[in-house]
């Protein structure tokens, strides 16, 4: 690419990032290691489920494309039963129940870049999926949101000081545990939840 890109949107999978495909135009760069796309000064990396794909992904694209900053949006599961699914949350603190401190045990926490006038939540991180109410539950007491990518993306975007913010949207709840209705939902809001990034969430972080 002739220009250093504005902002680096992260993504875990196509059906998450495809919405953007269309609203920048972009044109694919890479299909290996990682897909990746370009359009209107933005990229877009998709790295595939889980933590190690996000952290490598995220490495990827700030060593090979140094883009000024660093935007994970996608999916993510709701700990209350009363969140509504596709409503979006700026995420203000990301903890890892998996990934405790050796010392202390607790779960390890990290701060992302916040934006001012969006509604925040917590977002817990690990690699296994929640399928269960009774696991809902149990984090319940910690977080709002879970995903399974968000804290891996952050903390490789830090090590290369690079600013990071996080944009997520309910794609379930405990009410839709063990039910198969994931991706069903996922399909029914994410081009809404794009079209807000790009609309509200892109131009704040410009400004």
């Amino acid at each position: 690419m002739q220009n250093r890109p504005v902002t680096c949107l992260i993504a875990a999978t196509l059906l998450e990032a495809e919405p953007f495909l269309n609203i920048f135009d972009m044109k694919e760069l890479e299909k290996q290691p990682f897909n990746i796309y370009e359009g209107r000064n933005f990229l877009l990396g998709i790295t595939g489920i889980g933590k190690a794909n996000a952290a490598i992904g995220t490495a990827y694209c700030c060593t090979r494309y140094q883009p000024a900053c660093i935007l994970n949006a996608g999916a993510a599961g709701a700990v209350d039963e009363n969140r509504i699914v596709g409503s979006v949350y700026q995420v203000e603190k990301t903890i890892e129940p998996d990934r405790p401190h050796l010392m202390s045990n607790a779960s390890f926490i990290q701060t992302p870049d916040i934006l001012h006038g969006f509604s925040n939540a917590i977002l817990a991180t690990q690699d296994k999926p929640i399928i269960d109410v009774e696991t809902f539950n149990e984090l319940a007491a910690v977080t709002d949101l879970v995903d399974m990518e968000g804290a891996s993306v952050l903390q490789a975007a830090k090590k290369f000081q690079k600013k990071c913010f996080l944009f997520k949207f309910v794609s379930d709840t405990p009410l839709h545990a063990g039910k198969g209705l994931i991706i069903e939902n996922i399909k029914e809001h994410v081009v809404s939840f794009c079209e807000f990034v790009a609309d509200s969430v892109i131009p704040s972080i410009k400004e």
